[in-house]
């Protein structure tokens, strides 16, 4: 097991990953839209380079934004070290900052990146309305019942 830049992956199984995970490789969020199969990111693969994780994000000045964060295999690290991965790539190339945007529904992202030091900065209320706007296909209720409305960003300082 390894991680590599998704770019030494072959474009088709990187837009695979994407629409089996996300529906398409389509983000809308308030910080951009953005298509994720050309973002800058790191993938966990095996020795097949099956990808059992991916993690994209995008840098602007000295902020780097986690756009997607996908693991297989919950529970074993996968996530984490991709994580930690994108961090050490953000300080290396001088981000002072690393962010990310869920939204309240997500339970299991607040928890996961709370308990690696990310710390809730901003509420925006109401901003999957604006998301849905542009790809109806959001749902309008999430995980566990809970209806999908706001979006929440969250915060970590990469003096790692």
């Amino acid at each position: 097991m390894t991680v590599i830049p998704i770019q030494q992956l072959h474009q088709n199984d990187v837009l695979q990953f994407f629409k089996e995970h996300w529906g398409s490789t389509e983000m809308v969020i308030s910080s951009g839209i953005y298509d994720c199969s050309q973002l800058d990111g790191f993938a966990y693969v095996d020795k097949q380079n099956m990808m059992l994780g991916l993690v994209t994000y995008i840098i602007r000045d000295k902020e780097c934004e986690i756009i997607s964060l996908d693991s297989i295999s919950e529970g074993k690290g996968i996530g984490s070290l991709l994580v930690q991965v994108v961090e050490q790539h953000a300080s290396e190339q001088g981000c002072t900052m690393i962010t990310l945007i869920t939204t309240n529904d997500n339970l299991h992202a607040l928890k996961f990146y709370q308990k690696r030091g990310y710390c809730l900065i901003e509420i925006l209320q109401n901003a999957v309305d604006l998301a849905r706007a542009y790809k109806p296909e959001i749902p309008l209720i999430g995980n566990d019942g809970i209806p999908i409305r706001d979006e929440i960003r969250l915060a970590k300082q990469s003096d790692l």
